[in-house]
């Protein structure tokens, strides 16, 4: 017998990764369901921003494989207001918008509440410039087609279409960088409901209906909403939700620590860039995309945005630098240079303004006793052109 190997993969939909978390709030939360949803919409919420403590099943409710008693962990640092509003938009079957600044997690959040509703995130259409009307809704197998001419089983559905028949959660990526003609067939399939076939027509299969519980989520980003602009009839046919900047200093460090922790761990490589460290990272992110210091100091906003993204990006270079060149240097001494890469990555011209900061609050947090910032200071000279 030959034995079945599984490759492994970097990173696991959330479906998977979290598979004894949701098995368990299933069993956990017996309450009413929406047509076609895995979890109650209490049970989904808890399952995004976790549980207060550990949660305990109740006696018989047991299912195979699914632990007793479970502390959900935490997946979305955001307000909880915000995920409720979300999970009631797709109980009623409504479209959901994410929008935002490019690296708020609204593409996270978009899987985490597709995995949580009806088990699957991977039914996602990438919007782009090249993302075609097939893609929404179905293509050709054109060998069947052309030995036996159109019909059902000739048919290669969409993201959409699969989750249009199975009454699934689909996601579109980036729905302002689909050109006009591709948004306006999302009109229809929001309006109708359904998904006409015409070289079918006089078919059973020439009308697929959407089975209960069907819905799209779909993310845009906010500096890409005039990429091709959303006309008003597909705006009236989504809930929109703007997800922010994580407002918290202390949840954003936490946030890039354990994101950043998480991508050593699978290349099995402990993490060790300190604390203390990880605080200053994120303390000049939230500085330079907010355009004032903690302290309440001026600072000239790049064009680039300084999202957590990019500082789990940059927490997890250092990490990687500390574990494959151990010694060879001060972790803290990379973290300039690693700056000035996102901070130039829009416009060059904006290592003006990183300079500026180092002038103005680094020094200034140097000048007051600030040992970290000290070194900070002194380092200055990475950053000249």
């Amino acid at each position: 017998m030959t034995a079945t190997v599984t490759n492994p993969r970097q990173i696991d939909p959330a479906e998977h990764a979290h598979a004894t978390e949701l098995a368990f709030l299933a069993a956990f939360d017996g309450g009413a369901r929406p047509p076609g949803w895995r979890l109650t919409p209490r049970a989904v919420v808890t399952f995004i921003v976790g549980s207060d403590g550990e949660l305990a099943l109740p006696k018989g409710k047991r299912p195979d494989g699914v632990p007793a008693k479970l502390t959900i962990a935490r997946k979305f640092v955001g307000d909880r207001a915000l995920v409720e509003r979300c999970v009631v938009t797709l109980a009623g079957e409504r479209g959901l918008l994410l929008v935002g600044e490019p690296g708020t997690a609204k593409s996270m959040l978009s899987e985490l509440l597709s995995a949580a509703v009806c088990g699957t995130s991977e039914l996602v259409v990438q919007g782009t410039a090249g993302t075609t009307e097939d893609q929404l809704r179905y293509g050709w197998n054109y060998a069947l087609l052309l030995a036996n001419g159109p019909s059902p089983e000739a048919i290669v559905p969409s993201p959409v279409l699969t989750a249009m028949r199975a009454g699934q959660v689909a996601r579109v990526e980036e729905i302002t960088r689909c050109l006009p003609e591709v948004q306006d067939a999302m009109v229809s399939i929001l309006s109708d409901r359904r998904i006409a076939v015409p070289e079918l027509s006089g078919t059973p299969g020439a009308t697929v209906h959407a089975a209960p519980g069907f819905t799209l989520i779909a993310t845009a980003n906010l500096r890409d909403r005039g990429v091709s602009e959303m006309s008003a009839a597909l705006k009236r046919r989504f809930n929109f939700e703007t997800v922010g900047p994580i407002p918290d200093l202390a949840q954003e460090t936490a946030l890039v620590g354990r994101q950043a922790r998480a991508a050593l761990e699978r290349v099995q490589t402990a993490f060790e860039v300190d604390e203390a460290v990880l605080e200053a990272l994120v303390t000049a992110f939230r500085d330079l995309r907010g355009g004032r210091s903690v302290e309440g100091w001026e600072v000239e906003r790049p064009s680039t945005v300084m999202s957590t993204a990019e500082a789990v990006a940059v927490a997890t270079s250092l990490g990687l630098a500390a574990a494959y060149f151990p010694g060879d240097r001060d972790v803290l001494s990379l973290l300039p240079a690693h700056l000035q890469g996102v901070v130039c990555k829009d416009d060059p011209a904006d290592g003006a303004k990183l300079l500026g900061y180092w002038d103005g609050p680094v020094r200034r947090r140097a000048e007051e006793g600030a040992r970290l910032w000290s070194r900070l200071w002194e380092l200055r000279d990475v950053l000249q052109p």
